[in-house]
């Protein structure tokens, strides 16, 4: 152990670690869950120490030796080593700061230990012209645009599964159902291809929320004025991140709006959360469609991935929409959580970005994943029960739905009744009444017809006319 000082004071500080006295602080003040700052996060702050000593260099406030061994230990830290080092707490106070030090310990020790009688200064050389107020949100965006990727990729491994799945069973037709009653019929087809349409929408949505995130407020420093950075800096400094990172980011327009505010966040969650809210809803019809199998719907068939009971024998329950469910729930509770956090900002700065970052990077993560084991392990072997759905179309009273402008609401009313107390299906009925031509009732009752995909002969209608 060794002492370090700040401007609080002394404390004893670890040997073996790369990080100084900022970084134990945080270890010991904000000992919450045990969780560190995610790894995007401190990988692009590591990238913005590069870009900075760089553009530093060239304007002639940082001098080569030390420009070199900043990017050449920043090098080592993208590479994945000392990641042991990193260890700010995902949840903190003072709006980031500790990992930003935490970053510019590491990187100044490390920077240190390339050569020798050279001292770096975390602040001074590391963090020259910068403030955690500009580093740590542009830090957070990048993050959040690099876990985007893999997230719009699942959602478009899904359309694609679901579109698959149209086309398999697009003849198949099935009882619509409004108010969990019957309702004239669709098919598999029309549902299937109907929810692919719906995460196309969240893919749109999703994309149109990160746009805004490109815009960074970095070279404002401490609320956006800039103090302390040079002018060659603040010109260059993003140029130099986006070489760097490979991001396409740009400079706001007001640098003070883009440190205070952190809307484009809350619109980003937002978009998350209706994804959340359509996959709950998804999942919601997944097993009911499934429930049964004798005394449930039963017209889908998910793959049984594990025992559903300690008790009873042979139960198999709806495991993975189950798990996607609880995604949900936690992607919406935690929108909420970065609502009250954007709202809670206070004049010049919000202070609230480490559990906004915290839950938005946590909630690409799971619905990412979540995503990925509902195509896997639940859509990839769906199948539907066509013997079940044949049966549940012949024997629902709501298809006489079509019968209406042939025998008028009245008479296919009582006619439907009829069919419901005799516990026969309206079509039977239908034929054995001789109300209609039976060529016309077969014509009527077909898939094509019920679900309105081609018109039908005359009505009593047009023949009136």
């Amino acid at each position: 152990m060794h002492l370090e000082e700040d401007c609080i004071g002394k404390l004893l500080v670890a040997d073996d670690v790369l990080y100084g006295i900022n970084t134990t602080r945080a270890l010991h003040n904000f000992d919450i869950a045990k969780e560190r700052t995610d790894s995007l996060i401190f990988e692009s702050l590591i990238q913005i120490k590069k870009s900075a000593a760089i553009v530093n260099h060239r304007a002639g406030t940082l001098n080569e030796q030390k420009a070199k061994l900043i990017v050449a230990a920043c090098n080592e830290l993208l590479l994945g080593q000392h990641q042991d080092d990193l260890v700010a707490p995902a949840i903190q106070g003072s709006a980031g700061t500790s990992v930003n030090m935490n970053v510019n310990e590491v990187v100044a020790k490390c920077a240190m230990s390339l050569a020798q009688n050279v001292t770096i200064q975390i602040n001074d050389d590391v963090n020259q012209c910068q403030s955690t107020n500009d580093t740590y949100p542009t830090a957070g965006k990048m993050a959040i645009l690099k876990a985007l990727p893999p997230l719009l990729q699942q959602i478009d491994k899904m359309i694609t599964t679901l579109l698959d799945l149209a086309k398999r069973y697009t003849d198949v037709l099935k009882v619509g159902r409004t108010q969990l009653e019957d309702a004239v019929p669709t098919t598999y087809g029309n549902s299937f291809h109907a929810y692919a349409s719906l995460f196309r929408r969240d893919v749109t949505r999703l994309r149109t929320a990160a746009e805004a995130l490109h815009t960074v407020n970095l070279g404002g420093t401490a609320i956006g004025t800039g103090l302390n950075a040079t002018d060659y800096y603040r010109s260059h400094i993003v140029d130099a991140l986006n070489t760097t990172s490979g991001l396409d980011l740009e400079l706001a327009e007001d640098m003070i709006d883009a440190t205070q505010n952190t809307d484009t966040f809350l619109t980003f969650s937002s978009a998350m959360k209706v994804l959340a809210v359509d996959l709950s809803k998804f999942c919601n019809d997944l097993r009911l469609l499934n429930s049964g199998p004798q005394a449930g719907f039963s017209e889908i068939r998910l793959p049984a991935k594990q025992a559903g009971s300690s008790i009873m024998p042979g139960k198999v329950n709806p495991v993975i929409p189950e798990v996607v469910n609880q995604v949900a729930f936690q992607v919406i509770g935690q929108d909420l959580t970065i609502s009250m956090a954007a709202e809670a900002g206070q004049l010049e700065l919000n202070a609230f970005e480490p559990i906004m970052f915290r839950d938005l990077l946590q909630n690409e993560l799971y619905l990412t994943n979540a995503i990925d084991t509902l195509v896997r392990n639940c859509l990839a072997d769906l199948t539907v029960n066509v013997a079940q759905c044949e049966k549940n179309v012949h024997h629902s009273a709501v298809s006489a739905t079509v019968l209406n402008p042939y025998l008028g609401y009245v008479e296919t009313t009582a006619l439907v009744k009829e069919a419901l107390a005799k516990g026969v299906s309206v079509q039977t009925l239908l034929k054995a009444k001789k109300l209609l031509d039976p060529d016309l009732v077969e014509r009527l009752f077909s898939p094509a017809v019920m679900t309105n995909q081609v018109p039908t002969t005359q009505s009593r209608f047009e023949t009136q006319r």
